[in-house]
């Protein structure tokens, strides 16, 4: 097993799931804050289930374009440990957040092509992590959690960012492995890939994708 490969499951609903990622192994666990998902979470929910993780584990938020009110009752309640901005965010918006919580921040940079990845050097300036994603297709409602991969052959031998990143989209239990031989990632991300249904975690996918990634 090979303990530096950190992984962070996102989408978690259930006490259930937290625990079962946490028993895994998971480095970060992940609640969505966005209403089209079907992993969207009440913040009170939220706030129950972070109190199910243990200190050491990052407890990461996801929002796509949220407004400070949203953000400020977010913050004000549930105990997080990282924001994951994972929509059309500027990199302007982007440091105005973390001047305003005084919390990590984690921006999401979707990948289809090589024309994407100077996204990736101009929030690699303002955040303090980059999560690099498969771009969603045109019109998709979810703007990530669409079990879409991209050609990790672009991440192939590139001088990479001055920040920490995290390779997201269309990673299994099956793949991520591949994943990371191919990319040199030292962090994986996952959500669906780890699902029985849509929004509905498996503890067993959950034990081997961490086992994969950490093989």
């Amino acid at each position: 097993m090979t303990s530096d490969i950190r992984v962070k499951i996102c989408g978690l609903r259930e006490a259930a799931d937290v625990r079962a990622a946490v028993a895994a192994g998971a480095a970060y666990v992940g609640f969505v804050f966005f209403a089209k998902s079907p992993r969207n979470l009440a913040v009170d929910a939220a706030a129950a289930l972070a109190l199910e993780v243990p200190e050491g584990i990052c407890k990461v938020a996801l929002t796509v374009d949220a407004d400070e009110a949203a953000l400020d009752q977010l913050i004000e309640t549930v105990p997080l440990d990282m924001l994951q901005l994972h929509g059309r965010e500027s990199p302007e918006r982007v440091d105005e957040i973390r001047a305003r919580y005084g919390l990590p921040v984690m921006k999401a940079v979707g990948v289809a092509g090589e024309e994407d990845l100077a996204q990736i050097d101009l929030y690699a300036q303002v955040a303090d992590q980059l999560l690099i994603d498969a771009k969603p297709p045109r019109g998709a409602d979810l703007p990530g959690g669409n079990g879409l991969a991209f050609d990790w052959r672009l991440l192939a031998g590139r001088k990479y960012w001055q920040r920490p990143w995290m390779l997201a989209g269309g990673l299994t239990p099956q793949n991520v492995g591949e994943a990371i031989r191919l990319t040199g990632a030292r962090q994986v991300d996952v959500s669906s890939g780890v699902e029985r249904a849509p929004g509905v975690k498996d503890a067993g996918l959950i034990e081997a994708f961490i086992r994969s990634a950490q093989a």
